[in-house]
């Protein structure tokens, strides 16, 4: 089995994602079985994890088979990248600091 699993989940995650030069995969083996360690370009993200975390789901249902067939226990981790492209949340505004905008604001009318 020797690293058949790791061959797997490159060929299933390249053929999905935009970059697949950007593809890393690691393979490590402890007690607790097979870890697969998977990089990704930021962009290529959302297409791996899919729409509730489905197409994630899916590879890691697939990987389970792969890992019974040959009597290996296989996870997979899926290394969020750096500078992720998520959009920053504005911080939110506290009850107190609307109350004292809006008093600020009835003040100026008067």
């Amino acid at each position: 089995m020797q690293e058949r699993d790791q061959e797997f989940l490159e060929f299933v995650i390249k053929s999905l994602v935009d970059n697949p030069d950007a593809v890393k995969v690691s393979r490590t083996v402890d007690e607790m079985g097979v870890l697969l360690s998977l990089d990704v370009s930021p962009a290529d993200m959302g297409k791996v994890i899919g729409r509730s975390g489905n197409t994630a789901k899916a590879i890691r249902s697939l990987l389970r088979v792969v890992g019974l067939k040959n009597n290996a226990r296989v996870n997979l981790k899926i290394n969020e990248p750096e500078g992720n492209g998520r959009p920053q949340s504005a911080p939110r505004a506290s009850a107190a600091d609307v109350d004292s905008a809006m008093k600020e604001l009835k003040e100026d009318e008067e």
